[in-house]
């Protein structure tokens, strides 16, 4: 009798599972093991059981924008237009919001370790650009 080897496609793969990767049929939840180690850091959007989205999410998703939302996407659009970028950067998002008026004044409802929380005036500049042409023209008036 004569002994027959598995041929290279007959044997199972003997690869370690990926220590990054976690099985769904283990009954482990992926979303318990945040990236960071951050837990209920007050961004999770995710809806259980009797959480209802709430009502600065939901008109948006019905595709009707608050005023504030319209604002704002139409600044981004802009910025997108006027620079020729398909992609803001997160910078070039946070210097739109900044150009728009928005100021740090209040202590965040998040909880980001490691992340030194601050506040500014109302009336702190931009600070985003070392000349900015709308507010010369105002001043000069």
């Amino acid at each position: 009798m004569s002994h027959h080897e598995p041929s290279p496609q007959e044997q199972p793969d003997k690869t370690p599972p990926r220590r990054d990767v976690i099985d769904r049929r283990s009954g482990i939840d992926r979303r318990d093991f945040a990236p960071g180690g951050i837990h209920h850091s007050g961004l999770e959007r995710r809806r259980g059981a009797g959480k209802r989205l709430p009502d600065f999410a939901k008109a948006a998703e019905e595709g009707e924008l608050t005023s504030e939302q319209f604002l704002f996407v139409s600044a981004i659009e802009a910025f997108k237009k006027v620079n020729g970028k398909t992609f803001p950067t997160w910078t070039d998002v946070l210097e739109v919001v900044r150009l728009l008026g928005y100021r740090k004044t209040q202590n965040m409802s998040l909880r980001l370790p490691s992340v030194e929380d601050w506040t500014e005036k109302p009336d702190t500049p931009a600070g985003v650009r070392t000349f900015d042409r709308y507010q010369d023209k105002e001043d000069a008036a």
